[in-house]
C-alpha cells in the first residue's frame, strides 16, 4: 500500500498552491504550517513574505484565502492577528485519513526517501567484568534506534564493541594456565549469575597474586605478549574469558528483553590484524607525524589547558595501540567490508572529543567520503534521586542485574495491586513486562543527551509521564474491545467529531511525521513524548465519549474503531522503544 499523505502535508500544499495564485511574485513561499491551540492548524508564512513583498500582511493573507478553492478538506479558514491563518480540517478529511492508515499494516509510516546502510555501535560490556548501570543507556538507546531506523527501511547492521583486549588479560589467563580447571565447563552448563560468578572469582584471585608475587606478574606481562603475538594455546585460554563472559552479557541483555547475536559481536580483538596497517596508512599519507615516539593527529581546535595542541594517539611510544588505532580500523572495515553510509555510534557524552578526533582522522584519511557520514549518539549519565551520579549506599557503581531486578519487584507489586483476573503467573510476566519497560521508557523519554534521575517510584507509577501510563491506557482499550464483543471498529466519515475525537484523530495522523524526524535525527524521546500525548488524548477521549454506550450503532463503531486505530499506534511505537503492550493491567 502506497504511503499515506497526512493531513498536514495535504493542508501544506493547498496553502502553497494558494499562496502561489494569488502571488505569483512571491514564488514558491513556505506557509510555515503548524499545529495550534486556536484551529487545527495555523500557517504563519505569510508575515516573512509581507516583508518580502512589501506588503500589508493581513492584506495578503486575505488574497490567499479568496485563491483558495472550496474543497473537501479545509472546512475553515480565517485571517487572525497580523496575518496568520486559522485553519479547520472537516470532520471527513479526519476520519478518512485515519481510515487510510487503519488499511495499512504499517499504519501508512512511509519508508525513508534515500535508504542506506547504518552500522550502529552499542551496548558495549567488557570482558571479565561485569556490567553497571553506564551500560544501560548505550544498550537501550541502540536497541530503540535500531528497531525505528529497520521500520523506516534502513538496512542496520548491529555491532557490539565488546573490550576483550587488553593487559589485563595477561593476568587472568596466566592464572587459568596455573589453575587449569577453573573454566572446564560447557556453556549450556550454567547460567549468567553463575558465569559472572566464575569471573569475578578469578579476577580478584588473579590480582592478589599479582600484586603478592613478583614471579606472577612478570608471566603475566610475558602473557600479555604472547597474546598479542597470537599464541594458539594462549588465545584458546583467552577465548574461554570470551566465552564464560558472553553466557553473562546475554544473560542480561535477555533480562533488557533485548536480542543479542554472535555475529553482532565483533569486540576490539577483530580489529587487531588491521591496526599496524591502519598506523602505517595514516604515517605514510602524513595524516599522522612522530611525536616523542609516539603516533600522533594534531588538530588545530583541540588545545590543552597550557594552550598546546592535545592529539589523538594512533599508537604509542612504546609500540602499543590506542583506542584510536582501534576505532579507526573500526570505520575501514564498516565502510569498506560492511558498505556503511551511516556510522552511528551510542557512547558517552563524556567521550564526544575522542570521537570528533577519530571523525576527523578519518575524514583526512579518506576513510568517511561524501557518501558516509559518523554520528555520535551521545548520551547523558543516569543520575540518583540527590543529582549524582548513581551509586549504591556504599559508594559503588550500581550493577545493572540489581537494578532491574529492583524493577521488576517494584512493577510486580503495582501490577499484584491492581489485578483483577490475573494468575500469579500472569502477575510476574506482566511484572517483568512493566518493570522493563519501565526502566527502558525512563530513559528514552529524557533527550539521549542529557543526565537523567533513576527515581523507580516514579518510573513504575500509573500516573504521569510514564511507560506504565502508556501500557495502561493500551491494556484499557483492550478491555473495551473484549467487552464490545460482536461489535467491531468501523470508520464512518459521515459522523461529526466531538472536540476530543478530534485532537485524538489528529495526533494519530501525525505518527509518520513523528518517526520520519525520530529517524533522521536518532532522537527516540521525541517518539516517547508523541506515545505519552497520545495516551493523554485517549484518556480525555475516554473520559469524553462514551464507546460502547454512544448514541448510534454507527457512533460506537466509529469510536471503536478510533480505539482500535490508538492501541495498534500505541503497540506499534512502544514495540519501536523495545517496550511490550500487555494486553491485560
Amino acid at each position: 500500500m502506497a504511503p499515506v499523505t497526512s493531513l498536514a502535508s495535504t493542508v501544506d500544499q493547498r496553502i502553497a498552491d494558494a499562496l502561489s495564485a494569488a502571488l505569483p511574485e512571491a514564488g514558491s513561499a513556505d506557509p510555515l504550517l503548524r499545529r495550534s491551540d486556536r484551529a487545527d492548524f495555523q500557517a504563519n508564512g505569510i508575515l516573512a513574505l509581507a516583508k518580502k513583498l512589501k506588503g500589508n500582511p493581513r492584506e495578503l493573507a486575505g488574497q490567499v484565502v479568496a485563491a483558495l478553492a472550496a474543497n473537501d478538506v479545509i472546512k475553515e479558514i480565517e485571517v487572525s492577528g497580523p496575518g496568520f491563518l486559522n485553519i479547520t480540517l472537516t470532520d471527513r478529511a479526519i476520519t478518512e485519513t485515519l481510515a487510510a492508515r487503519a488499511a495499512d499494516d504499517r499504519l501508512g509510516v512511509p519508508f525513508a526517501a534515500h535508504p542506506g546502510t547504518t552500522v550502529i555501535d552499542y551496548a558495549q560490556p567488557n570482558v571479565a567484568k561485569e556490567m553497571h548501570v553506564g551500560h544501560l543507556r548505550s544498550a537501550v538507546i541502540g536497541a530503540a534506534m535500531v528497531e525505528i531506523l529497520e521500520f523506516t527501511g534502513e538496512k542496520v547492521v548491529r555491532r557490539h564493541h565488546i573490550g576483550d583486549w587488553g593487559t589485563q588479560f595477561g593476568m587472568l589467563i596466566q592464572y587459568l594456565t596455573e589453575h587449569p580447571h577453573e573454566l572446564d565447563h560447557r556453556a549450556g552448563d550454567i547460567d549468567g549469575e553463575t558465569a559472572m560468578s566464575n569471573l569475578n572469582r578469578l579476577y580478584k584471585a588473579s590480582r592478589a597474586l599479582f600484586d603478592s608475587d613478583e614471579e606472577f606478574k612478570a608471566r603475566s606481562r610475558d602473557r600479555v605478549v604472547a597474546l598479542q603475538a597470537g599464541d594458539k594455546e594462549t588465545l584458546a585460554l583467552w577465548q574461554k574469558f570470551v566465552d564464560e563472559s558472553k553466557i553473562y552479557f546475554y544473560s542480561v541483555f535477555d533480562k533488557l528483553d533485548m536480542e543479542i547475536h554472535d555475529p553482532d559481536v565483533v569486540g576490539e580483538s577483530g580489529y587487531n590484524d588491521m591496526l599496524e596497517d591502519t598506523c602505517r596508512t595514516l604515517e605514510e599519507s602524513g595524516v599522522a607525524v612522530r611525536s616523542e615516539g609516539a603516533l600522533c593527529v594534531f588538530f588545530d581546535d583541540v588545545l590543552g589547558p597550557d594552550g598546546n595542541q592535545v592529539p589523538l594517539i594512533v599508537k604509542k611510544s612504546n609500540g602499543g595501540y590506542g583506542y584510536a588505532a582501534t576505532d579507526l580500523s573500526a570505520i575501514r572495515d564498516r565502510v569498506t567490508r560492511l558498505d556503511a553510509t551511516t556510522l552511528l555510534y551510542v557512547v558517552d557524552a563524556r567521550q564526544s572529543l575522542h570521537f570528533k578526533m577519530v571523525f576527523e582522522t578519518a575524514r583526512r584519511a579518506g576513510w568517511l567520503g561524501e557518501g558516509t557520514k559518523a554520528v555520535q549518539l551521545a548520551f547523558g549519565t543516569v543520575l540518583g534521586k540527590d543529582g549524582k551520579p548513581f551509586k549504591t549506599r556504599e559508594g559503588e557503581t550500581v550493577r545493572l542485574e540489581d537494578l532491574l531486578d529492583e524493577a521488576v519487584e517494584r512493577a510486580t507489586a503495582v501490577v499484584r495491586e491492581k489485578a483483577r483476573d490475573l494468575t500469579e503467573q500472569e502477575i510476574a510476566e506482566r511484572g517483568e513486562q512493566v518493570g522493563i519497560g519501565a526502566v527502558k521508557y525512563a530513559d528514552l523519554s529524557t533527550s539521549a543527551v542529557r543526565d537523567y534521575k533513576f527515581d523507580l517510584d516514579q518510573m513504575v507509577s500509573l500516573h504521569g509521564d510514564t511507560s506504565v501510563y502508556i501500557q495502561y491506557a493500551y491494556a484499557r482499550i483492550q478491555s473495551i474491545v473484549r467487552k464490545a464483543g460482536d461489535v467491531g471498529p468501523a470508520a464512518h466519515a459521515e459522523l461529526e467529531l466531538a472536540p476530543a475525537e478530534r485532537a485524538l484523530g489528529l495526533h494519530l495522523d501525525q505518527f509518520g511525521e513523528v518517526l520520519t524526524e525520530v529517524a533522521t535525527a536518532y532522537e527516540p524521546h521525541k517518539l516517547a513524548a508523541y506515545l505519552y500525548q497520545l495516551a493523554s488524548l485517549f484518556t480525555t477521549f475516554y473520559d469524553q465519549c462514551p464507546v460502547l454506550k454512544a448514541e448510534s450503532p454507527a457512533l460506537v463503531e466509529n469510536r471503536l474503531f478510533l480505539c482500535d486505530l490508538t492501541a495498534r499506534t500505541l503497540q506499534q511505537g512502544l514495540t519501536l522503544l523495545g517496550i511490550r503492550s500487555p494486553e491485560r493491567l
